[in-house]
């Protein structure tokens, strides 16, 4: 039996604090304006997910380590802006609310695709789903007015929350305690390649 102890992990790209500060002014604009049932996201633990693992074995990191280490010394920094909003997977049935990453966006795309093909090496699916870079404001339980909603996203436009240089990835696990996702970091892959 293996006796390795496993923990809950995912790879992101961590937006800076001033960003996430601008985004919890945005979620506090859009509490009051759209009448659905949202569980908010904390702004503290909003990140761009690339990639998630589930329950992985300490051998696993090291071996999802060496995938991301090896993408990242040839990455270069990522310029990103926070902005429009959008809903998954329909306006017709949202579920998901959600502020889009615009800027550096393909050769974002084109990294996590470099690294699922890594991560499927070392025994992870393949997400065949092309990424689609968003920051997660919260998750709708219940749309009581679409038209609103609607409205709101069309809006977008009024809700940039800033731009950042992205320089690296970060590997997190996530500890499910009842009150909350308790999210702590495990590891720092900088983007070394220097710009030509």
């Amino acid at each position: 039996m293996n006796s390795e102890k496993s923990v809950r992990a995912f790879l992101v790209i961590e937006p800076p604090a001033e960003i996430l500060k601008e985004i919890g002014n945005i979620q506090n604009r859009l509490k009051k304006s759209i009448p659905a049932d949202v569980r908010w996201t904390r702004p503290e633990g909003i990140h761009l997910t690339l990639k998630f693992f589930g329950n992985i074995s300490e051998s696993e990191i090291a071996a999802v380590s060496q995938v991301v280490e090896k993408h990242t010394a040839d990455a270069v920094p990522l310029h990103l802006e926070a902005k429009t909003l959008g809903v998954f997977p329909s306006l017709k049935r949202p579920r998901v609310l959600w502020i889009g990453l615009q800027g550096d966006t393909a050769p974002l795309v084109s990294l996590q695709k470099n690294l699922e093909w890594g991560f499927e090496n070392c025994g992870f699916a393949r997400e065949e789903r092309p990424l689609r870079p968003h920051l997660t404001l919260g998750r709708i339980k219940a749309a009581k007015e679409t038209v609103v909603l609607e409205k709101t996203i069309e809006s977008g436009r009024d809700f940039a929350a800033g731009s950042f240089w992205a320089a690296g990835l970060a590997l997190f696990k996530s500890d499910l305690t009842p009150q909350r996702a308790v999210y702590t970091r495990l590891a720092w892959f900088p983007f070394s390649a220097k710009e030509i």
